[in-house]
């Protein structure tokens, strides 16, 4: 029986009676694009995309914690001159902590040794050697800022374009606006390494577009996806009758209410039918050569200085086995990869523990992109680094902790990197000032960085919407500007 109240009947009557009165023809030409077999069997179909695009996959290394610039990417020689110096008061006054007493506050330096890298002569700290020998395929952006400085609020905000729940992110408008190549495998997926982002599944939902759109998470060991596997005794032929039965009844309901999640459900079902071959296949590395699997490191031995954050389920094993399946998922045409590591929120042991942390994505992350630019697929290919905000210059020096260890939470200015897809590297964007307190040049916020994804792949950020509650909602808000000096 319905739960429908009667007026809830009579409207849905009356609606149902208008889409399809032959009479008003709107009706039907509704309905014959409702009911295409298209959109009900596969929502993710390739679409056009507003202009000629540059690039055509993304994989997104979100490294959530929020590493620290001042001792990966933006040197500051005058914070070592001033270290265990107070910040002048009418700085401080106005700022919000996530843990720093300001009272006691000092500078604090960094012990990390620099060098200039590549044609363009990027800065990098010896913590990252191998991601600086692809200096001239980077953009480095010094000039990122942020309005958030708790961690989940700025990874959505990273993710989703604000930093509040229930909003597509990132993979799903681009998957949204696109579709996706892949026939076999989703359109957006995400992989995961160390403890777990303080976002959790909010960083790959769909929000309020369908669920098709949401990201689908990988597991790292055993099957890929949970319950993908038929359980014994179940031929195919007889999993294959039973989907047809589900889908033509799914079909039935949705030729009457339109809903999209039952689309949704249809194109699951399908999608997990074609899966059960094409995801064990994905994750067989036995066929890429000895030579693809040492300099990724997937198999590599521990740090002899493990030790912190990062040290969690041999993170550095699997983040090093994600950063070679994305580049196997771009290949087989995924239009999003994010690869979430968590490990960077050093407020104590910041030299040790950052050691740790940069050792275990420094070579994946430069054999992935090498690896991309030798297939020809770095062109085509956008690879972004980056976290919520950055860390401050001032020591961590909350009660109970050894002062000035660590790096407090920074949305003020932090570093964010990109490499391929259309973006011009050997180049550094943007700057800050002697401390690395504040950006004092092109300043760049998260919803410029989208509108410049978006235009990367030939959408335009003001016309990529979905109408929801009333509005029409966009990744980029009420804000975004095209980065135009990023673009080759």
């Amino acid at each position: 029986m319905s739960s429908m109240v009667p007026f809830e009947q009579n409207i849905e009557q009356v609606r149902r009676n208008f889409l399809t009165s032959s009479a008003s023809g709107l009706g039907l030409a509704a309905l014959g694009a409702m009911l295409s077999a298209d959109e009900a069997i596969n929502p993710l179909a390739i679409r056009p995309p507003h202009f000629a695009p540059k690039a055509k996959n993304c994989i997104f290394l979100l490294q959530a914690g929020a590493p620290s610039q001042l001792d990966l990417f933006d040197p500051k020689p005058k914070l070592n001159e001033l270290h265990g110096q107070p910040l002048p008061n009418e700085i401080l006054e106005k700022v919000r902590f996530a843990f720093i007493k300001k009272e006691s506050a000092v500078l604090m330096g960094s012990s990390r040794k620099w060098s200039k890298h590549g044609q363009c002569g990027m800065d990098f700290s010896d913590f990252l050697p191998n991601i600086a020998t692809c200096a001239d395929d980077i953009l480095m952006v010094r000039s990122m800022f942020s309005e958030q400085f708790n961690h989940h609020p700025g990874q959505l905000l990273l993710s989703c374009g604000r930093g509040t729940f229930g909003l597509p992110t990132v993979g799903s408008w681009l998957t949204y606006g696109l579709g996706t190549e892949s026939q076999n495998l989703p359109g957006y997926v995400v992989l995961t390494s160390g403890r777990g982002s303080s976002g959790g599944s909010s960083l790959w939902s769909s929000g309020f577009l369908p669920s098709h759109y949401a990201g689908v998470l990988f597991r790292n060991e055993g099957e890929p996806i949970l319950n993908l596997t038929n359980p014994n005794g179940l031929p195919p032929e007889l999993q294959r009758r039973g989907l047809d039965a589900m889908r033509s009844l799914n079909e039935s309901r949705y030729s009457e209410v339109h809903d999209p999640e039952i689309a949704s459900r249809i194109a699951s079902y399908e999608l997990a039918f074609r899966m059960q071959s094409s995801a064990p296949e994905l994750i067989d590395l036995r066929g890429e050569s000895a030579a693809t699997l040492s300099e990724y490191g997937v198999e590599r031995p521990q740090h002899p200085q493990a030790t912190g954050r990062g040290n969690v389920a041999n993170a550095h094993l699997s983040f090093a086995r994600n950063c070679l399946l994305s580049r196997r998922m771009v290949e087989r045409g995924v239009r999003f990869v994010n690869i979430i590591y968590e490990a960077w929120d050093q407020h104590s042991d910041l030299d040790q523990d950052l050691r740790y942390n940069s050792w275990v994505v420094d070579q994946p992350i430069a054999a992935l992109l090498k690896d991309l630019k030798q297939r020809g697929l770095l062109d085509s290919t956008l690879v972004v680094w980056g976290s919520e905000f950055g860390r401050t210059p001032l020591g961590e020096n909350r009660n109970g902790r050894d002062a000035n260890t660590g790096r407090d939470h920074h949305p003020f200015a932090f570093t964010l990197w990109m490499a391929g897809g259309g973006i011009r590297g050997g180049q550094v964007y943007g700057e800050t000032d002697e401390l690395g307190w504040g950006v004092t040049k092109d300043p760049v916020h998260i919803n410029d960085l989208h509108a410049t994804m978006l235009h990367l792949f030939g959408m335009d950020h003001l016309k990529l919407t979905h109408r929801n509650q009333g509005r029409d909602f966009r990744l980029t808000d009420v804000g975004g500007k095209i980065m135009n000096p990023w673009l080759a």
